[in-house]
């Protein structure tokens, strides 16, 4: 889904190489997704609602493909820049965690939007995360040589 020339973005769900279902537009037609280059990641919360961290924001739609939210950030962040997240990944709770890059952070997120809190201890440049069933978090971070 990253691409330079990149003039829609969509997601489509497959089972085996049938694609069931393709989620694009809401329900006036706009595009849910930015038409912007860039990395998107995508995860499933609990809820069976998609979760992708898009350009600026983090897009939540739900199992039907509808619009449930989108987080643009909070402010103040760490580091005031403007938010850029990248990975995203969701825990047994239903919050959703997405890293910051610019900000230096995680962003945790409750499964309707609303801010909880940011991890901020000196993270340098997170971009991917996950998390273990033991609720254990992973990230990868950008280490300059």
């Amino acid at each position: 889904m990253d691409s330079c020339n990149v003039t829609q973005t969509k997601v489509v769900h497959c089972s085996g190489s049938t694609e069931k279902q393709t989620i694009q537009f809401d329900d006036k037609g706009n595009p849910l997704y930015s038409s912007d280059g860039g990395d998107r990641y995508i995860t499933q919360n609990r809820n069976l609602d998609i979760c992708l961290s898009d350009c600026g924001a983090v897009v939540v739609v739900n199992q039907a493909g509808k619009l449930r939210f989108r987080y643009t950030g909070h402010t103040p962040a760490p580091e005031s820049e403007p938010f850029y997240p990248r990975g995203i990944t969701t825990d047994s709770q239903g919050h959703i965690l997405t890293a910051d890059h610019y900000n230096h952070c995680v962003h945790i997120i409750d499964q309707d939007g609303q801010f909880l809190h940011y991890i901020d201890c000196g993270l340098s440049d997170p971009w991917g995360l996950c998390i273990d069933t033991n609720d254990n978090l992973f990230l990868r971070l950008e280490i300059e040589k």
